[in-house]
């Protein structure tokens, strides 16, 4: 079982001594799980594959979340659903080090959960909407115009500024 303040903590201190080619998957699921410092992430799944390599141990992940957004256009709150993969190696030393600097640490733990944070973190769009066609709000009374309509409308498109169109 996870440790709560761990939650993606994985031993693999025994793939080490497994033979090359060896693998092992860590599936992964939550209703609710928090990445330090800052991602609060719901309906949380992924699974995580542990291959023995020559250099270290290679972890091949794909996971998935909503997490709670803002849309840019009419300030309602959404559920922002994120997916990612991605491919790491944590070496067994420095001499067989990848780009991403990662080793594996000597108590065969790994915690995915800095890793899987910054990857989701990714995938959140600079400018999330609740919609595609979402109309935003009125700049004059602040309505929103996806529920109502308002008298600032008949004025004219050019008192109407929706953030994040085109």
């Amino acid at each position: 079982m996870a440790h709560p303040r761990y939650p993606l903590r994985i031993n693999v201190g025994f793939v080490v001594s497994q033979s090359i080619g060896y693998s092992r998957e860590f599936h992964f699921e939550f209703a609710d799980v928090y990445l330090q410092p800052d991602l609060d992430l719901y309906q949380f799944k992924g699974v995580a594959k542990v291959s023995r390599t020559p250099q270290g141990l290679l972890v091949q992940g794909h996971f998935q979340a909503s997490t709670p957004t803002q849309c840019v256009r009419c300030l309602a709150d959404i559920q922002q659903l994120l997916e990612t993969q991605f491919s790491e190696l944590y070496a067994f030393s420095s001499r067989t080090m990848s780009e991403s600097g990662l080793i594996l640490p000597e108590d065969g733990n790994l915690d995915l959960g800095p890793i899987v944070r910054e990857y989701l973190l990714i995938e959140m769009p600079i400018s999330p909407l609740c919609r595609p066609d979402c109309k935003g709000l009125c700049t004059i009374c602040g309505v929103d115009l996806n529920t109502e309509t308002c008298e600032h409308q008949s004025m004219g498109s050019a008192h109407i500024i929706i953030p994040g169109s085109d």
